[in-house]
């Protein structure tokens, strides 16, 4: 154990590069850092890049969770130097920490389709971390993390962008990582927030309570810094840039590349259960068949959330398994198996959709290891057969998850297919209606909060819902009041309580817009205790259905970018 981080100097002791030191950089980059301007990158994993610093930063808030599993002391808030790092500012860090950072390229894949001509050079050269800076990798407790600036300025990848992330979007991810943490379900971590009033920067947005599904005015926003922490930033877009590469045999070490990150991958998401010995082929199967284990339970976790994704591209989705890129995400209000928070995303990217999107991905997954096997006849085959498997691995993992969240030993796709059709023509809450489900009700009346309407109090659907928790109290076959009791705590640890709602978020983000991060901080509380049942004057304020005014309302019920 870490014996309590209390300085930016005790926590230099702990670091450990392995993404730079193993792996290739940018042969074309320029060594000062100063790698800011876009550009094609051809080769290597990672480009150096010195962050842009925010001014005079504030802080607003910082994951006290996170800060205790990391050991760090809230002395470190204080520092002056751990203040300037984490916004931006490496000049003066101790040594062996480096000050200068690195950000990494990436492909492009849509839904399993490639893509090349949205890149500025039309060659997919282009794509990469456009404004996340990774700073730090240390060793803390046993445990390799890595630390990375999002909106700390811009990199060869930006695309023209200026790099920089704004109050409103790094609000939404800083709470967003720290409550998926707490409902638990892999993802990255939020360690601190920073915002300066010194520069603003124009986004486009929607006019006050517009139903527009595109942006119509351009507004200045307050720049922010959130640093995210995970084991590793590697993603499926990150491979499969170099599976391309190798693929196409785009240049002398196209192969050689692809291999390194494929075992840098496995040193630091999957070590602890492909064994290093391992023939490379046996490595790159183990590979497909646990990181299709991972993002099938991921997906399933995301749906007995209420989570949508959103952008669910390759490029967004972690190597290692877990959630990443909280940009046009979103909270279930009322159910719908099309909700799609992103004006941008379509289809293919909404609530239901998830599992077939996650297959694409696996999809992508799998093309990029090709290369490293490709002379290998039965290694090739024995992938295709654990991609192919993916469809029957995600369904199972699907209807456990829906057999937990009714409390049921066995999934019953009959009972399962009257409340899905129940719940739309209901209009019910989805979070709502599930946790109030835990308590067992036997009628109707029992659930009536959770519905949006008074559509329930239709005879018909009345008598329907009535049927359907007959039938379902008969699976259930509890015999006494114990029976009931334990059940309700059971479900109540899989169905929560609050969830951050894209409504709530809004008032937390235009309060921080006016320099108070109350409500920031409160949130925090709240929302890194999901199951719990919390006073009362808590539930009154949220454990509330969308407010009906707000249905239909640009930036609440949907969004066009993250910014």
């Amino acid at each position: 154990m870490n014996k309590n981080i209390k300085t930016l100097e005790e926590l230099s002791s702990f670091v450990n590069y392995s993404f730079i030191e193993e792996l290739n950089s940018d042969p074309d980059t320029n060594n000062n850092g100063e790698n800011k301007h876009p550009r094609e990158v051809f080769s290597g994993h990672y480009v150096p890049v010195k962050p842009t610093s925010i001014k005079e930063p504030i802080y607003i808030a910082h994951s006290k969770n996170f800060f205790e599993e990391l050991d760090f002391d809230e002395s470190l808030l204080k520092e002056e130097n751990f203040v300037k790092m984490f916004s931006g500012d490496l000049c003066n860090i101790p040594k062996p920490m480096r000050n200068q950072g690195w950000a990494t390229g990436y492909a492009l894949s849509i839904y399993g389709r490639e893509y090349y001509m949205q890149c500025p050079f039309q060659t997919g050269n282009g794509y990469g971390d456009g404004r996340a800076i990774s700073v730090l990798e240390a060793v803390l407790n046993g445990k390799r993390w890595e630390f990375q600036l999002k909106g700390a300025g811009r990199t060869p990848y930006c695309r023209g962008a200026d790099g920089r992330a704004v109050l409103r979007s790094s609000v939404r991810e800083f709470l967003a990582q720290e409550h998926m943490h707490k409902l638990g379900i892999p993802t990255s971590r939020s360690l601190t927030l920073f915002t300066s009033k010194k520069e603003q920067v124009s986004r486009p947005w929607f006019k006050d309570y517009s139903h527009s599904r595109d942006p119509e005015v351009m507004i200045e926003e307050d720049v922010a810094i959130t640093t995210r922490v995970a084991p590793s930033f590697i993603r499926v877009g990150q491979l499969e840039l170099f599976g391309r590469r190798a693929r196409k045999h785009e240049h002398s070490k196209a192969y050689e590349e692809l291999e390194k990150i494929v075992l840098h991958l496995i040193n630091r998401e999957y070590n602890q259960t492909i064994n290093q010995n391992l023939k490379l082929e046996e490595k790159v199967l183990l590979l497909a068949k646990q990181f299709q284990d991972r993002l099938t339970s991921l997906v399933a976790n995301w749906i007995r959330v209420g989570y949508c994704q959103g952008n669910f591209n390759s490029d967004n989705c972690a190597a290692g398994g877990f959630t990443l890129d909280y940009g046009p995400f979103g909270f279930i209000d009322m159910f719908d198996p099309n909700y799609q928070p992103w004006t941008g995303g379509g289809m293919h990217f909404s609530f239901f959709n998830q599992p077939q999107a996650a297959q694409k991905n696996f999809k992508s997954f799998c093309s990029a290891l090709k290369p490293l096997i490709i002379s290998d006849l039965d290694s090739i085959k024995k992938l295709e057969e654990i991609e192919n498997d993916f469809p029957k691995a995600i369904q199972e993992k699907i209807e456990n998850m829906w057999a937990s969240k009714l409390g049921l030993n066995k999934f019953d796709p009959k009972l399962y297919n009257e409340l899905i059709n129940l719940m739309i023509e209901s209009e019910v809450d989805y979070t709502i209606f599930f946790r109030e489900l835990s308590n067992i009700p036997n009628n109707i009346e029992e659930l009536k909060e959770s519905f949006y309407n008074t559509t329930f109090e239709n005879e018909n659907i009345k008598r329907k819902w009535n049927n359907w928790l007959e039938e379902w109290n008969n699976k259930l076959n509890l015999n006494s009041k114990e029976d009931i009791e334990n059940l309700s705590k059971q479900m109540k640890l899989i169905n929560p309580k609050y969830i951050l709602r894209e409504w709530i978020l809004v008032r937390a983000y235009k309060k921080a817009e006016e320099g108070d991060y109350s409500l920031v901080n409160e949130l925090q509380e709240i929302m890194t205790n999901p199951y719990a049942e919390q006073t009362k004057e808590i539930e009154k304020k949220y454990y509330n259905k969308k407010p009906s005014d707000f249905f239909g309302i640009a930036g609440i019920s949907h969004i066009s970018c993250s910014s």
